[in-house]
């Protein structure tokens, strides 16, 4: 019997050290993005950034929590440390690695441009002169849309929640909205009031503003953390994780990062 207690009291302070050997990773995140980030009828956190940051702490041993904040301020409390880690959809670009440093790119999403089916719209400069643009702010799509847009005659509007844009492009105070294609199909083409509108030509291409792909915000030099994160995001790349996910989240969009 002795033997038998000794035993279970083994186990239970392995456990113990196993749970205290986790570390906390709070990931900061804007909870109005379906079908990356939203919030069910319940109340509870659900998509596909959410199903991915589950996965990549369950492969680096992490013990996730969640801060919710808007896309625009995503930066700035990072860098404030009110967590850890932006899991929002966040391309890697040049401009934001002025401030933050990113993980290794872990997926991307082309970017398209919505509208009304048969309003003749064209996603170019040209095609959009004197019509009026939704973004979502502090997003790569605002920096395209205000740098190849604007300055041709283009409205662009920014909005601090892509839902916000839905509705005025419903009311018809917006002509369209530049979005990540799977945000728009998820977030509103597949919806009934998505019914008439429709993508517009081709994704906009610019590396250098659209950045490499999207990975995971990190504090300058947090080196450790960076290395850690990156293990485990080659771990459920190449384990088939992330492949499944995008299939249950994007089907029929090629998530790879190239």
């Amino acid at each position: 019997m002795k033997k038998i207690n000794v035993l279970f009291l083994a186990v239970g302070m392995f456990s113990s050290l196993t749970v205290m050997a986790q570390q906390t990773l709070r990931y900061g995140l804007e909870s109005q993005y379906p079908p990356f980030e939203s919030r069910n009828a319940q109340g509870e956190l659900e998509g596909f950034d959410i199903a991915l940051g589950k996965a990549i702490c369950q492969a680096g041993n992490f013990n996730c929590q969640w801060v919710e904040s808007s896309f625009d301020a995503l930066i700035p409390a990072l860098v404030a440390k009110k967590f850890d880690a932006i899991n929002s959809a966040m391309n890697i670009t040049e401009a934001r690695q002025k401030s933050i440093d990113f993980t290794r790119p872990i997926y991307r999403i082309p970017s398209m441009l919505v509208g009304k089916s048969g309003a003749n719209l064209q996603a170019t400069a040209k095609g959009l002169q004197g019509k009026n643009i939704g973004v979502l702010q502090g997003s790569i799509q605002e920096s395209y849309a205000k740098q190849h847009w604007e300055p041709q005659g283009v409205t662009v509007t920014a909005y601090q929640d892509q839902n916000q844009v839905y509705n005025d492009m419903l009311a018809g105070r917006l002509d369209g909205t530049l979005v990540m294609s799977a945000a728009g199909q998820s977030g509103f083409l597949d919806k009934p009031q998505g019914k008439g509108f429709a993508f517009i030509g081709q994704p906009v291409e610019d590396d250098k503003i659209l950045g490499s792909g999207i990975g995971f915000g990190l504090r300058k030099g947090d080196s450790k953390l960076k290395s850690e994160l990156d293990a485990a995001i080659s771990k459920v790349q190449q384990d088939g994780t992330l492949t499944k996910l995008a299939q249950r989240f994007f089907p029929g969009i090629d998530v790879s990062v190239k």
